[in-house]
């Protein structure tokens, strides 16, 4: 932990920043004990952009470079490096749509989380809501976790159901999803910048969860 300034998040996202608001609202509530020390998107009119801009938090984008589907050499060294100069604790993805992998994750080894729409290992991937109703699935929900070389595959911190009613569509769903991600991610940031959570190989233990 950064002593000197307090637990600092870094968050990365692609897309509208729904996620991003809600941690930026718990920090600036006492929710989590933190403050966002830097926003960067890979898409250069990102609403996450926007939304940081809103409340006076630094925000960047940086070009992701050659890959679709995940950050190139040159990139990843950039992100490294902005994520560095802001000194955060832990790296924060938001809706940010590109895989991590190699010196990325070992800069921050197990400093790096994420929130997926399913209750992971089932559904991972895209458009996980709308695999939960193809597969007939009865309760789904969202997971918080570490990210590992793999995807959607890292350590669970905690998972939050969300049942599948009969009249669902996939839209629907996603929005109650995002809904429960809005409760669950700063609950679980909260729990790690308290020092209140720790890896045990797969397992991740948070003091006081049931």
């Amino acid at each position: 932990m950064n002593s000197a300034g307090g637990f600092r998040l870094g968050i990365l996202g692609s897309g509208t920043g729904s996620n991003f608001v809600a941690i930026a609202d718990a920090c600036a509530s006492g929710v989590i004990p933190a403050r966002v020390s830097v926003v960067i998107s890979d898409v250069e009119g990102a609403g996450i952009l926007d939304r940081a801009r809103e409340r006076g938090l630094p925000s960047r984008f940086i070009a992701p470079g050659k890959f679709r589907t995940k950050l190139d050499d040159v990139a990843e060294q950039a992100f490294v490096e902005a994520l560095q100069q802001a000194e955060v604790d832990l790296v924060v993805l938001a809706g940010f749509m590109r895989i991590l992998k190699g010196a990325f994750l070992r800069t921050f080894e197990n400093r790096v989380v994420n929130i997926h729409p399913s209750l992971l290992p089932a559904f991972p991937g895209t458009a996980s809501w709308k695999q939960a109703i193809d597969h007939g699935a009865k309760v789904t929900g969202c997971t918080v976790h570490f990210v590992d070389q793999g995807v959607d595959s890292g350590p669970i911190i905690a998972q939050q159901t969300v049942p599948v009613r009969e009249d669902d569509s996939p839209e629907s769903l996603h929005a109650r999803i995002h809904a429960a991600e809005h409760a669950l991610y700063p609950r679980c940031i909260a729990a790690i910048a308290r020092g209140e959570v720790r890896i045990e190989g797969r397992r991740v233990r948070v003091k006081g969860a049931d």
